[in-house]
């Protein structure tokens, strides 16, 4: 379930367009250094995607599947940059061993930044996770992959994913709700989309028209 924030009629919601983008300095998720947002922005408009943490299956998807998107924003100037729930030994053990993220991304070790943006976490009751484990399913049908009893669950292992004793933490808390913002040279964000599960992001042209 997303919601697309618009520029106005916004009210106790999440940081959206008009708003400024709390920036923040964390440490590379894949790599020694670190990661300033207002470093990226000052260079040319920014999408950030704040995920969840590496347990979420569709998070870990998406960030290997990004390098069309990163090549289409990057040929219209906008730069990705995305940021995991995760310390930064995890991140970077996970990333040593699977596939590198075609953009910077970092590694927030709590949720502060998540909370920063206003973005809820919320309990995993039947009625939230039944639209969740759908959409799991859906991806398995498109990977070929049996759902078996639980798709939530099975495409949560795909691959050979095991949880660490960190990962099992974050899993166990409420249900971070995910964010996509567009956000300006001056740090002010243009677009927003919210909500538990990835949305599918706007072309190149239409985030353009917005900074």
């Amino acid at each position: 379930m997303q919601r697309e924030l618009p520029m106005t009629d916004r009210v106790s919601l999440p940081l959206g367009p008009g708003d400024r983008a709390p920036d923040f300095d964390l440490p590379a998720a894949d790599h020694e250094g670190r990661i300033s947002l207002s470093d990226c922005y000052r260079r040319g408009p920014v999408l950030l995607l704040l995920l969840r943490g590496l347990y979420c299956a569709f998070c870990r998807r998406q960030i290997s599947q990004l390098k069309s998107t990163c090549d289409l924003l990057q040929g219209a100037g906008i730069s990705l940059l995305g940021v995991v729930i995760a310390s930064a030994e995890r991140s970077r053990l996970y990333f040593k061993f699977g596939a590198r993220p075609c953009c910077p991304l970092a590694a927030a070790p709590d949720r502060s930044v998540h909370s920063a943006y206003g973005l809820p976490a919320v309990v995993r009751t039947p009625e939230l996770m039944a639209p969740i484990r759908q959409r799991a399913a859906e991806v398995l049908r498109a990977m070929n992959v049996e759902s078996g009893s639980d798709p939530l669950m099975t495409l949560h292992h795909d691959g050979g994913w095991a949880d660490t004793p960190e990962d099992d933490a974050e899993f166990k808390r409420p249900l971070q709700s995910i964010g996509y913002y567009l956000i300006d040279r001056q740090g002010v964000i243009r677009w927003a989309s919210v909500g538990e599960i990835p949305p599918d992001l706007p072309g190149p042209e239409s985030l353009l028209a917005l900074v």
